[in-house]
């Protein structure tokens, strides 16, 4: 069952991956998150399984027609994977809820293979065949305040 899951929940994350941009492209700057700055918010992505491929780290307004929809992201951060714990900061326009999504392409060929690639959102909700591995975005937001938010998002594998 936890498998299925899993490919729920990288499912979710292709409808979103694959979208026009919307929102901005921006480089994984961590001196936004620098005390004294914001607002941003400092992702800390545990579980990565390997340093092969890119991840993906993508923020939304937390709202029903926002969230994961597509077109509809604010910022846009793409790295080279590095195995272990991968650390970005998200700039966020101003204080409010918003949800992150993130996904590991392990092959790096833009597209979300189900048996390989990883994922996982703000929160860490789990996911379920009843929610096709979108979880809502009650699930996912979260506060950000005027300085730097921290946040930790665990990727899940099949």
């Amino acid at each position: 069952m936890h498998t299925y899951l899993v490919l729920i929940s990288v499912t979710a994350l292709a409808l979103v991956s694959g979208t026009a941009a919307a929102g901005q492209e921006i480089s994984n700057d961590l001196s936004r998150c620098a005390a004294g700055k914001g607002p941003a918010v400092l992702v800390n992505v545990q579980g990565v399984k390997e340093a092969r491929g890119n991840v993906r780290v993508q923020s939304y307004a937390a709202t029903p027609g926002s969230w994961l929809a597509k077109g509809r992201w604010l910022h846009r951060i793409e790295s080279r994977a590095s195995a272990g714990n991968m650390s970005f900061c998200m700039p966020v326009p101003s204080e409010g809820k918003y949800g992150i999504a993130v996904r590991h392409d392990r092959n790096g060929n833009g597209k979300t293979d189900f048996t390989q690639d990883g994922g996982g959102f703000s929160n860490n909700p789990s996911v379920s065949i009843l929610n096709l591995g979108k979880p809502s975005v009650s699930k996912v937001a979260f506060d950000a305040g005027p300085g730097v938010t921290r946040i930790t998002i665990n990727l899940k594998y099949m």
